[in-house]
């Protein structure tokens, strides 16, 4: 198949996807209900249709475009296939932010600190275990998952106690674990028109990084040779990837291992050259998780399993195959 070829089907996968989670929920909608409601029809089913399921189904669509693009410029970064915003503990470090600002009082719009603190969490988090394994001695693939899952576990430790800490009767713990268990929260009109905003600087963000991660994969030295300043670019890098991380967690909360899948499929697409990886790797992003979101609301009605769920129940396999394939090369 040309690659001109997998861009479409792609596409049109993810016009499928849409059209399946929009008719997807509690109460099934049909295509025809989706049409009548977008032509202004103004029954109530329309209009729970227009303006709950479709911003749900988009925003989803949106926060899997990041995480996917997110979990593209981690693997660069690294050089490792493994690498994943979840396991690194860039997520793990969002979430903390975001949980401080969530439950500490500290006299700003928390509109403005969910975001500020969620990127703060999750680059400091990626710094953390960079320091970590070099400090260790230990920058390979193995040494640096390491790093990531003893920093995941020390974060996700901090966010429980803060949790315990300051929760009270004002403060809700199930708005904190929407956040931990993933799941994407019903935007406003206006508010998901933000997000797509975000999403597209996000884009272009990482469009400024493509040849360096490109060169990166080349090895230190190479990649100096043909003009790359490795030292100033590494932590740029990391600080675009934790900004991608950050909108997609302060969007949809800890949503694991769609990071990881979506770049493997996006390279059996358009191979490994990271101009075309990155937004192959945010279209197989918003596919997956699309059709998560559309389990995750109707697979056990009228309750919905946290999104976070789904994609760890399909995504670990994938991992553990992916592990067993690089430990035997």
């Amino acid at each position: 198949m040309t690659r001109r070829a997998s861009w479409y089907l792609a596409g049109a996968v993810l016009v499928a996807a849409l059209l399946l989670a929009a008719c997807a929920g509690h109460a099934w909608a049909t295509p025809a209900d989706l049409y009548h409601a977008l032509m202004g029809d103004d029954s109530m089913r329309s209009r729970l249709l227009l303006q709950w399921r479709l911003p749900r189904v988009l925003a989803a669509a949106l926060v899997g475009a990041l995480l996917g693009l997110s979990g593209a410029v981690f693997q660069g970064v690294f050089r490792n296939p493994l690498a994943e915003p979840y396991l690194l503990g860039a997520s793990g470090g969002a979430a903390l932010g975001a949980t401080v600002a969530l439950l500490v009082p500290l006299g700003l719009p928390q509109s403005l600190l969910l975001p500020a603190l969620a990127f703060a969490g999750a680059w400091g988090a990626t710094v953390l275990v960079l320091g970590v394994s070099r400090v260790a001695g230990a920058l390979d693939a193995a040494g640096m998952l390491l790093a990531g899952v003893a920093i995941a576990a020390v974060l996700g430790a901090l966010r429980s106690f803060l949790m315990l800490a300051l929760s009270d009767e004002t403060m809700s713990l199930q708005v904190v674990m929407s956040w931990v268990l993933g799941g994407i929260q019903t935007p406003t009109w206006p508010g998901l028109g933000l997000l797509a905003l975000l999403c597209l600087a996000c884009l272009a963000a990482t469009d400024r990084i493509a040849r360096g991660l490109d060169l990166l994969g080349l090895g230190n030295v190479a990649a100096q040779g043909f003009g790359l300043d490795v030292a100033r670019f590494t932590p740029l890098a990391v600080m675009v990837g934790s900004l991608v991380v950050a909108v997609a967690v302060a969007y949809g909360g800890l949503v694991a291992f769609v990071g990881l899948a979506a770049p493997h499929i996006a390279r059996w697409m358009v191979g490994p050259m990271h101009r075309a990886l990155l937004p192959a790797s945010a279209l197989a992003g918003a596919i997956v998780v699309t059709v998560a979101d559309a389990i995750a609301r109707s697979a056990l009605p009228p309750a919905e399993i946290p999104l976070g769920l789904v994609t760890a129940v399909a995504g670990g396999p994938f991992f553990i195959v992916l592990l067993a394939r690089r430990l035997r090369s």
